[in-house]
């Protein structure tokens, strides 16, 4: 099962004896690293998991005893039902064990998705949505292409129909009169130039692509002009590769916005072939309102493992968020408070650098707020947090069919 290779891996990574080393010496802060933050993370997920799958199991075992007491053959059952009982008064004992573990060292976590980032925030098509342009279907050989393969370009953009007079409703969906059009507070399209920095953590079940069963996988990454080959270094005999990669791109958006993150299999002989790959639409995050550009991280720090990643400051990200939405804030009170429109907030008012001197500061209450954007009212929405991302990876040869 995925439980024991992730087991299996985190043994050979040494993730394991990570945790085990922070319990002994919690106060030390340099033995942790961004692979302490993940393995705690995917902990974190697995436990949930668990407990869904014992409350699916404990729901299902409900309705089979009730049932089986309509039955007739209620000896029997007894005697069923006692057996489980047991087993749940055990998993009842063991299961408090394992928070008191996780307390001590207390790392901080992120996100660790088990789908596609899209998926989680409707596809970040809250005001653009993307609509193929496909080329005509001129002569015989073409009434068997798919539609992927007529792809000529991509429009971008939304479609809204309103009746006249305006509904009152849509001032306030809006946050603004709709009569000086919908256009407002969208951004110009004007080509503008972004950094792409792509981490690759790892593959899991790839697919064999050598005779023995096996795959010697490496990452390949295209965007727009630039296609990255890491080709030196492949992982040998190996389906679930720990990669731990970061690449930067320079892009320019309209024009190169299609990243395409593909895992190739190494030959000594031949052509090496694709494994699976997949595609990301870099625009749409950019522009969601959802923030997917670095995601928002639990705690605001200035050095260590949890350094904050986001060249904006959560105080300078909140700005503007209030701004553009048009929200009254923020103001920062005394008693480490902010208030946002018509809510309250407070955190913490110090931060500690690397030398334990401590500053005030009104990051931690900014980012309390980004935390919870999705409470404030018409401007609000969920913001995307620090994650980690699980896409399937797809081969044109086999459609549907994950690799």
């Amino acid at each position: 099962s995925e439980e024991e290779k992730e087991r299996k891996k985190k043994k050979k990574k040494g993730g394991g004896g990570v945790g085990e080393d922070v319990e002994e010496e919690e106060p030390d802060d340099s033995m942790l690293d961004w692979w302490s933050k993940y393995f705690a993370s995917i902990e974190t997920m697995k436990e949930k998991l668990r407990q869904q799958e014992a409350a699916a199991a404990e729901a299902e075992e409900k309705e089979e005893m009730e049932m089986a007491e309509g039955s007739k053959a209620q000896a029997k059952n007894k005697e069923k039902s006692k057996a489980p009982k047991d087993d749940k008064k055990k998993k009842q004992q063991s299961a408090p064990e394992l928070p008191e573990k996780k307390n001590k060292p207390r790392i901080d976590e992120l996100k660790v998705f088990n789908k596609e980032l899209e998926t989680e925030f409707d596809n970040f098509e809250d005001w653009l949505h993307t609509f193929n342009l496909l080329r005509g279907k001129i002569g015989d050989n073409d009434d068997n292409a798919t539609e992927e393969e007529r792809i000529v370009g991509r429009f971008k953009g939304s479609i809204c129909v309103y009746k006249m007079p305006l509904p009152d409703d849509i001032t306030k969906e809006a946050g603004y009169d709709p009569n000086f059009g919908m256009f407002q507070g969208i951004p110009s399209n004007d080509p503008i130039n972004v950094l792409v920095r792509v981490y690759v953590v790892r593959a899991t079940d790839l697919h064999p692509a050598d005779i023995n069963g096996k795959a010697d996988p490496y990452i390949a990454i295209r965007l727009g002009k630039t296609d990255i080959k890491d080709k030196e270094n492949y992982i040998s005999k190996q389906l679930n590769p720990v990669f731990g990669k970061s690449f930067d791109i320079e892009a320019t958006f309209p024009m190169e916005s299609m990243l395409t993150v593909a895992v190739y299999d190494w030959d000594l002989v031949g052509t090496d072939d694709l494994i699976g790959e997949t595609k990301i639409d870099l625009e749409n995050r950019y522009y969601s309102k959802h923030r997917a550009t670095c995601g928002v991280s639990q705690n605001y720090s200035i050095h260590g493992y949890n350094t904050w990643r986001d060249p904006m400051k959560p105080s300078q990200i909140l700005s503007k968020l209030c701004k553009d939405g048009k929200v009254d804030g923020p103001h920062y009170g005394p008693g480490g408070r902010v208030k946002v429109a018509n809510r309250v907030f407070t955190g913490p008012t110090e931060i500690e650098d690397e030398n334990g001197q401590k500053k005030q500061t009104d990051e931690h209450l900014a980012l309390a707020v980004l935390r919870h954007w999705e409470d404030i009212p018409w401007a609000g929405c969920k913001l995307v947090p620090e994650h980690v991302e699980t896409r399937p990876l797809l081969n044109p040869d086999k459609p549907g069919i994950e690799q």
